[in-house]
């Protein structure tokens, strides 16, 4: 029996992968918090664009890592090659307790603001319903790996239609004929920020929009002649899921106005109901899906890894245990959970929440990219030049972060900082 995996992925498959990865719910919910930080048209499209470049920068240093590291574990697999273990054991711990769990947290309140279309919510009560959708979902993914492939299909032609809906509707349909999508004035925002410091909060919402992409590292050991495939099939996905958000986001503006977007708990809903009052409720059931998917493709797939470190030694033995009867990793679904339920009661707020995640994963995704000038020996000027860039932009997020929203990028710091300490435990305890 072979021992390697067998490489049968091919571009066309790749591409879709890196789009399916990106797209999520949170283009549903992140224009309101962009257009917070931008109430401008001009800017809120630009940032939008920024990110896409950003985004494309990071594929082609991360496909120029993968083209050399073509092994299963992505990531995880570079920073072990760059910097040891304990950084990529981090990676894996702050898949647990910061970006998985913390955007499980963050989509469930996305699920709750649509749901509000069909009944009124409290807040309270909305906190209760995003407790109950996460553990019904949890139960549902201990049952067995069918379930969560059903909400995989599910999941995918939701959001699509969705998407679709809205920039016909919005492009055809659109009269708010004062928007100037040209115009880049910045106008005073209710944070009262300088504009880099607004962008740089806007970007956060952007990047967690276009996070994802990356996932099509994870089986370059599976791509047909990766070290072509890779990097078209990144460059491919990121240029499509750029013209995805700007039409998206070009329909909102055609809509309604960006004061009212910046309002809005369910941006979709609201637009589409300004020229279809039914189509509101239509919009806001495909996106119930659509997030309810998400989660429970979050919930299914990131156990997988913990239950690696376990296996490994790396971790809690509960976390390898798998369920006697429907064969699943059920304590580290368990586990997932309970500390994404936690992080919900915490921070409360979608706002608060993607911050605390963005801030971690765009700290990793920096460090990353950093791998590019240790890991590739031949290394080109313009492979040096976007892994600068990217590197560059990643910074300025983390520190504008870190100034702007110390209280998320703090307890970020501080759940890494445990983590060391369990990694050391582990290492001391296998040594014996």
């Amino acid at each position: 029996m072979s021992t390697s995996l067998k490489k049968q992925i091919s571009l066309f498959s790749l591409t879709m992968i890196a789009i399916g990865s990106s797209i999520g719910s949170g283009i549903f919910r992140t224009p309101s918090e962009i257009a917070r930080y931008l109430p401008s048209e001009g800017l809120m499209l630009l940032v939008w664009i920024f990110g896409g470049i950003i985004a494309i920068c990071g594929a082609l240093t991360f496909a120029k890592i993968a083209e050399n590291f073509s092994r299963v574990g992505g990531f995880y697999v570079y920073l072990k090659e760059a910097y040891g273990e304990l950084p990529a054991f981090l990676y894996g711990w702050s898949m647990l307790i910061v970006i998985n769990t913390g955007s499980l947290a963050a989509l469930s309140l996305v699920f709750t603001s649509y749901l509000k279309v069909f009944i009124p919510i409290s807040e309270s009560m909305e906190l209760v319903i995003a407790v109950v959708s996460i553990t019904l979902l949890t139960l549902m993914n201990i049952l067995g790996v069918k379930f969560g492939s059903l909400f995989a299909s599910i999941f995918t032609s939701a959001k699509l239609l969705g998407i679709i809906s809205v920039v016909f509707i919005g492009i055809l349909f659109g009269t708010n004929i004062d928007v100037n999508f040209i115009s880049t004035h910045f106008q005073q925002n209710t944070n009262n920020l300088s504009l880099i410091s607004a962008f740089g909060l806007a970007l956060i919402g952007v990047s967690f929009s276009y996070g994802g992409y990356q996932h099509a590292t994870f089986i370059a050991a599976e791509v047909k002649d990766a070290s072509k495939i890779v990097p078209k099939a990144m460059i491919l996905g990121i240029i499509a899921v750029c013209a995805a958000y700007l039409f998206i986001n070009f329909a909102y503006l055609k809509l309604i106005p960006i004061t009212q977007i910046a309002d809005s708990g369910s941006v979709a809903s609201d637009a589409i109901s300004t020229v279809w009052i039914l189509g509101g409720k239509f919009i806001s059931f495909l996106i119930i899906l659509s997030v309810l998917g998400t989660i429970g493709i979050y919930i299914l797939t990131a156990p997988r890894i913990y239950f690696a470190m376990a296996d490994d030694g790396l971790f809690f033995k509960k976390f390898a245990e798998i369920h006697p009867k429907y064969h699943t990793p059920f304590w580290a679904i368990i586990f997932q959970s309970v500390w994404t339920i936690l992080l919900l009661i915490f921070w409360k707020t979608f706002s608060n929440l993607i911050t605390y995640v963005v801030f971690v994963d765009t700290a990793f995704f920096l460090l990353t990219a950093a791998t590019y000038f240790t890991l590739i020996k031949n290394k080109t000027l313009l492979g040096k030049l976007t892994a600068i860039i990217f590197i560059a932009m990643c910074s300025f997020i983390v520190l504008n972060t870190l100034i702007e929203k110390p209280q998320q990028a703090i307890a970020g710091i501080i759940f890494l900082a445990i983590g060391s300490v369990v990694f050391l435990y582990f290492k001391k305890r296998n040594i014996k």
